[in-house]
């Protein structure tokens, strides 16, 4: 073998030995350090002028391969032969090498653990903790919502998993919501569909999980295919999951439900902003109502059984709650049921779902005030009208806005698209061939110049919707809508009309600025998806009754004329208002009066939900009562 191929040889063995990692360079330093040892020292023994017995020289050289400078401290005694001078300089120049090598490796091998709880490479071993898997705009407000509702639980926490950099989203997080007060957030970088990566977040042992988009671009499939990784993981728990996602395509429900069965809650993301933004635009007001239903800072909806009610029929039921509005039954073991019908007899084991303001305040009221009868009104139903709307802008969800507004209007009802590319009215034709109430026709124009919304005489419609613009970044979306709607607001001023304008936004923190154009409604739909994963992860009953209140075949939240319920000007007890409602067949709630509407300190822009049913409240002509009820 030539000298060039055994060197060759030579770095091969070396390169291999490195590969293995710092175990095995430790022991392979550990060996070659004790060799050196034993080599030289034996070499000086056996020379014959060393001085000293073979022992004491191993020892002598052991203390100074570990203390290099050990060698100017000889230890005397005649034993100051050149020999053994030798042979311990020879040892202590090997020691500098060994210990400067291992403090390298030490210091390489804390560099990398350090580095890797930093970049959250470690295992975490909680239980009972919800678990985040990926990262977008939802995810902070879904972890300030969960940190809420763990207040009364110290020492849960939330765990996230996303392929981003956790110091990054610590600052994200602390930029949107700031502290999150009773819980501990981890964060661990990984792929939320590799099975290694899961287990790193103790994913079989999470209370609930919570899959997070990061984009809308690959039609799901990111979140089917986490889904997958979960489910048919080969370590998964034998106990079912608690799994909540969204999707973008409703089509693709059916799949999700297939691969996990009643272990996921699915909510459809673009069904559901398009059927808030269609309800509010005729009712304002309905997005702060929802609001305040889906977050956990006020009042939410519970599940509570009362033996006491056995027997009492749902309607009774309704006045025998102080603090609390109830909205429903849960039959022991049984679907939970929005608005059943009055006379429906409560058996024992039957859940009662009210909107209260925590879970120890649905109790029964010792003694309810009475109901004041002659302040009853008896309200005429009101036909519907046709009615006009402008859609300004365009974006993917314009067409799903379209068709749940035909479930809303009468025939007759009208719509208009401003949209900035004629290309669209081919889609247009083929939506309006889908409608049943209203026709439907497109605009080419941009929304922002004042000359084309001019043009569309915008006082003569009942509502305008401004939706996005088809903008990717949620930042530039909002300022288009902000544009638009200062052009909105400029023009119901000089013309003293009354149409009515809901705008969605992408990010709630343009919200603020959006109130200073003095408009009806905001819709902030990525807020509310997020409240509703929020508070489905924490209480999976809560789908169907959210699937409820969005059906339009069923109850739904309304908000009627005060006057219909209750005369107006004088002080009635909610309670009154409740009985009110409940003579009609429906479940007031709450009231809205317009007056508050554009500040929100006051009343929650003048919605309040869930009132104290024995304190009196004065309702006037153009306020509000908020019901649950089939139309």
């Amino acid at each position: 073998m030539s000298r060039a191929s055994r060197r060759a040889h030579v770095r091969y063995f070396v390169d291999r030995v490195l590969s293995k990692g710092t175990p095995v360079i430790l022991g392979w330093l550990a060996v070659s350090t004790l060799v050196v040892v034993v080599v030289v020292s034996a070499a000086a023994y056996l020379s014959g002028a060393a001085g000293m017995p073979l022992g004491r020289l191993l020892w002598e050289g052991l203390q100074r391969i570990l203390d290099p400078g050990g060698v100017v401290d000889d230890p005397g005694g005649g034993q100051d032969s050149v020999v053994f001078m030798a042979a311990m300089f020879a040892i202590s120049l090997a020691g500098i090498f060994a210990v400067a090598i291992l403090i390298g490796l030490v210091t390489t091998d804390l560099e990398k653990v350090f580095g890797d709880l930093r970049r959250g490479r470690s295992t975490v071993l909680e239980r009972g903790h919800t678990l985040i898997l990926g990262w977008s705009e939802h995810a902070p407000t879904i972890v300030g919502e969960t940190a809420i509702a763990n207040e009364n639980h110290p020492g849960l926490a939330i765990v996230v998993l996303a392929d981003r950099d956790p110091v990054e989203l610590r600052e994200e997080l602390a930029g949107a919501i700031g502290r999150t007060p009773g819980s501990r957030v981890i964060f661990r970088r990984g792929d939320p569909i590799n099975v290694n990566d899961l287990e790193t977040v103790g994913f079989s042992h999470a209370r609930s999980i919570i899959i997070v988009p990061e984009d809308h671009s690959d039609s799901d499939g990111l979140e089917i295919k986490t889904l997958l990784a979960i489910t048919n993981h080969p370590r998964r728990r034998p106990e079912p999951y608690h799994i909540v996602m969204p999707l973008e395509d409703p089509r693709n429900v059916a799949v999700a439900e297939m691969i996990a069965g009643d272990e996921v809650e699915v909510v459809v993301f673009r069904d559901l902003a398009a059927r808030i933004v269609a309800q509010t635009c005729r009712q304002s007001g309905l997005s702060t109502v929802y609001t305040e239903l889906m977050d956990f800072d006020g009042d939410e909806i519970y599940f509570q059984e009362e033996p006491d009610l056995v027997g009492a029929t749902f309607g009774d039921a309704l006045l025998r709650y102080e603090d609390s509005a109830v909205i429903g039954i849960c039959p022991a073991g049984g679907t939970p049921t929005v608005k059943p019908p009055m006379e429906t007899v409560i058996r024992t084991g039957d859940e009662i779902i009210a909107i209260s303001l925590d879970d120890d305040t649905v109790r029964l009221s010792p003694a309810a005030p009475e109901v004041q009868a002659d302040a009853i009104a008896s309200g005429a139903a009101r036909e519907a009208a046709p009615e006009r709307t402008l859609i300004l802008g365009w974006d993917p969800s314009v067409p799903t806005i379209v068709r749940h507004l035909d479930e809303y209007v009468v025939g007759g009802s009208a719509i208009t698209v401003l949209a900035p590319r004629a290309a669209l009215r081919a889609e247009i034709d083929r939506l309006a061939a889908e409608l049943d109430r209203e026709t439907v026709a497109l605009v080419e124009g941009i929304a922002t110049d004042r000359a084309t919304l001019d043009a569309l005489d915008i006082p003569a419609y009942d509502h305008v919707i401004v939706c996005g613009s088809g903008e990717p970044d949620p930042q530039k979306a909002d300022a288009h809508a902000l544009l638009t709607l200062l052009h909105l607001r400029d023009i119901r001023r000089k013309s003293a009309a009354s149409f009515s304008v809901v705008t969605e936004m992408r990010d709630v923190r343009n919200r603020a600025l959006a109130m200073v154009v003095e408009v009806d409604d905001f819709v902030v739909s990525e807020h509310i998806l997020s409240l509703m994963l929020a508070q489905i992860a924490e209480n999976k009953r809560l789908k169907p009754v959210f699937d409820s209140l969005f059906d339009p075949a069923g109850a739904e939240i309304y908000l009627k004329p005060a006057e219909d319920y209750v005369r107006c000007g004088r002080p009635v007890s909610f309670l009154t208002v409740v009985e009110a409602a409940r003579r009609r067949g429906e479940i007031a709630i709450g009231y809205r009066k317009p007056d508050g509407a554009g500040d929100e300190s006051q009343l929650g822009f003048g919605v309040v939900v869930n009132p104290v049913k024995s304190r009196p409240v004065t309702l006037g002509e153009g306020d509000r009562v908020i019901v649950l009820a089939e139309h």
